[in-house]
């Protein structure tokens, strides 16, 4: 397609837009999402049921102080249906959060917030529904990496009228330092991390936050919708495992644990989701951040946890030596050793009782909110197929490059911090859900900067389900990201696609989010690219379409 033209794609899907806007009249995007110098960090809302929602924001103010809170059914706030006052102070950093209750499913709420004579601007949110449901839809996204650009694809969700609920799959924030990925460019446009340095204490955890909240495009989404999310890794570190994690060094970072720690009370401090507490789990703590999420008789989603509660060591390449066949022998054998868990047995327990009961209830649709690729993705032979140098022939073959060869010579999963690093946790996944009656699943997945259509299957081949992936919201895809320009990344997206049979189609080469429609017979998927993101003015375009079709208690896929 060609770059961001004007096309039948982009009509029809204004034209869509313009219709579900007709019977939802709150719109916000980036140049008005910003309110009072109080409330400078927006407002947002998130983790609903069917008769509550978590309501936050932030006061820039000193000391203890009271906010109100009103929740409204009209924009003007003539019918304000339950209000409150909040304390807050530097004990929470000064955020707001809060469990609104009582009010009525499947409803469009307004809500704002009072510090004196400040106001905050009005958000909009929603209870989830209960019984019938003709449609639902869903903006899938993750990656916002603050100095890699303007968070824009947040801001075309804001102005998405066909989307009701955004699922953030992780990576929220990045821990890095101005000096780390994507300091360079964050120098040359403006957006430095803060603070400077790699982010470890409580209060560079906070400071961090507090940054990625003043994205205009990030406050504008907050506003229009509320949020279903999950973490993945560097709202932490890179790379954690329970035990530690591949970019924390304990000799000059301390302590692992009392970094998570703070990294997850900073999280639950910044973002709009329940505390243990208001949750019908009881007993449980911050680690244990799933959820399931009903709407109506159309579908369930449930998210993951997949790097504090379970998780085992991932496998490091750089402990296998080059000795041929062997090396995909030893690393697979690695890969697959029984017992090297992902998921908690807890969140086990509950995923396989939600999924009961969502077939028990008809439902057609079942999701999971998954934090990184699940499809069998190796790594094909890029030297034979002429798109890498090969490394003893090349001098100065710069390092993405040859690490890429080296893992098509041994035909190795691309990445084992994925599920493809973990085959026997995947396999007992993906025989839990069959248990359970249901091997139709409709992955959402972030985490790789990468856009994804893949049709996954067990160990012995059989249909489990679909994988949606979205690529970042301001991260580079990885090929991209590694240095190779945009015509060897396109040609080493379709060698992927050739290569494993689970991808029916990816992208590396854009940022944006994915679209999910829902209906009971049939789901579509627009892959929506932004032009830039070094810059807040931007346009969007639909790279590709997908229809996911049910047929004989199982999903597939068709490029639309």
């Amino acid at each position: 397609m060609s770059s961001f033209a004007a096309d039948r794609r982009r009509v029809i899907a204004g034209l869509a837009a313009s219709s579900a806007a007709a019977a939802f009249p709150f719109r916000t995007n980036a140049s008005e999402a910003t309110g009072s110098p109080v409330f400078q960090h927006g407002v947002a809302s998130g983790d609903p049921d069917a008769t509550s929602v978590v309501l936050w924001t932030r006061i820039t103010a000193e000391g203890q102080q009271d906010v109100v809170w009103e929740v409204a059914s009209d924009l003007g706030f003539r019918e304000v249906v339950v209000s409150g006052s909040y304390a807050t102070g530097p004990d929470r950093d000064h955020t707001v959060k809060l469990l609104a209750t009582g009010l009525n499913s499947g409803a469009t709420y307004y809500y704002r917030f009072r510090l004196g004579n400040a106001v905050s601007i009005v958000g909009c949110t929603r209870t989830l529904p209960v019984g019938k449901l003709d449609r639902l839809g869903i903006a899938l996204v993750s990656c916002s990496n603050y100095p890699f650009g303007y968070f824009n694809a947040y801001d075309a969700i804001a102005s998405d009228a066909s989307v009701e609920y955004v699922l953030h799959t992780g990576d929220y924030i990045y821990e890095y330092g101005a000096d780390g990925w994507g300091g360079d460019l964050g120098a040359k446009i403006g957006r430095v991390h803060e603070p400077a340095n790699e982010i470890v204490s409580l209060a560079d955890y906070r400071q961090r936050h507090a940054q990625y909240k003043t994205d205009a495009g990030a406050q504008a989404m907050h506003a229009a919708h509320p949020l279903l999310a999950c973490w993945d890794d560097h709202e932490s570190a890179n790379n954690p495992w329970t035990g530690g994690a591949q970019n924390h060094q304990p000799e000059t970072e301390g302590d692992w644990h009392s970094r998570r720690r703070a990294s997850i009370q900073a999280y639950y401090e910044w973002m709009p989701v329940r505390e243990p507490e208001w949750l019908d789990r009881k007993g449980g703590s911050r680690k244990q951040f799933w959820r399931c999420y009903n709407f109506g008789d159309l579908a369930m989603l449930h998210t993951l946890e997949t790097r504090h509660t379970a998780r085992a060591r991932q496998i490091d390449y750089a402990d296998f030596s080059d000795h041929g066949q062997a090396t995909h022998d030893a690393v697979m054998a690695a890969v697959n050793e029984p017992g090297r868990r992902m998921l908690a047995s807890e969140l086990e327990r509950d995923l396989s009782a939600a999924l009961r009961s969502s077939v028990d209830a008809g439902q057609p649709w079942r999701l999971i909110g998954n934090p990184m690729p699940i499809a069998r993705t190796e790594v094909p032979d890029v030297v034979a197929l002429g798109l890498v140098g090969d490394p003893e022939a090349t001098p100065g073959l710069p390092e993405a490059a040859q690490t890429l060869a080296w893992k098509g010579k041994h035909r190795l999963p691309f990445y084992p911090d994925t599920w493809d690093g973990y085959g026997w946790a995947r396999e007992r996944l993906y025989d839990l859900s069959r248990k359970a009656g249901a091997g139709d699943l409709l992955f959402l997945t972030g985490d790789s900067h990468s856009f994804w259509a893949n049709r996954l299957g067990d160990g012995e081949g059989r249909l489990v389900g679909i994988e949606l992936g979205t690529a970042g919201v301001s991260s580079p895809g990885d090929f991209v990201g590694s240095g190779f320009d945009a015509l060897t990344s396109a040609q080493l997206d379709k060698a992927f696609a050739d290569f494993n049979p689970e991808i029916e189609w990816t992208d590396n080469l854009h940022q944006g989010y994915v679209r999910l429609e829902l209906s009971h017979g049939s789901a579509t998927a627009s892959f929506i690219a932004v032009d830039t993101v070094l810059s807040p003015q931007y346009r969007t375009d639909i790279l590709q379409r997908i229809n996911i079709l049910r047929r004989n208690n199982s999903v597939d896929l068709a490029i639309a």
